[in-house]
């Protein structure tokens, strides 16, 4: 699979959103390929306004955790805004145990997430 099929990522109005097609991300060269693919977005399309939506995904290893941290500083950096939805309990409480829920803004649905981005000023 490549970077391509691992992630569709769509429009929706200002907002970029990245649905992950992969149940498992914890295979090292995985994580690489989406941490790229991610990564690219903010730093060769200048996205700034990233909705990563989880829900298809059911386990998620610690280098992902490390790549989403990441992602979450190059996106500050450009003053932009990330946020997370759809995440299952069982990954929620790593977020909790790790205090990265503190770090992220995570939301139960996409509807919801997408409401909280702030609008550009005209």
């Amino acid at each position: 699979m490549t970077d391509q099929e691992r992630l569709l990522v769509e429009p929706v109005n200002e907002v970029t959103v990245i649905t992950f097609r992969d149940k498992k991300i914890l295979d090292e060269a995985v994580i690489q390929e989406v941490g790229d693919a991610l990564f690219d977005l903010v730093d060769k399309q200048y996205k700034t306004k990233l909705l990563l939506n989880f829900e298809n995904v059911e386990y998620l290893s610690s280098a992902a955790l490390g790549k989403l941290i990441t992602l979450n500083k190059r996106v500050k950096e450009e003053n932009g805004e990330l946020k997370l939805c759809n995440i299952i309990s069982e990954i929620y409480e790593v977020f909790r145990i790790t205090k990265l829920n503190r770090l992220f803004e995570i939301y139960d649905d996409m509807e919801q997430a997408l409401r909280r981005f702030k609008r550009r000023e005209s």
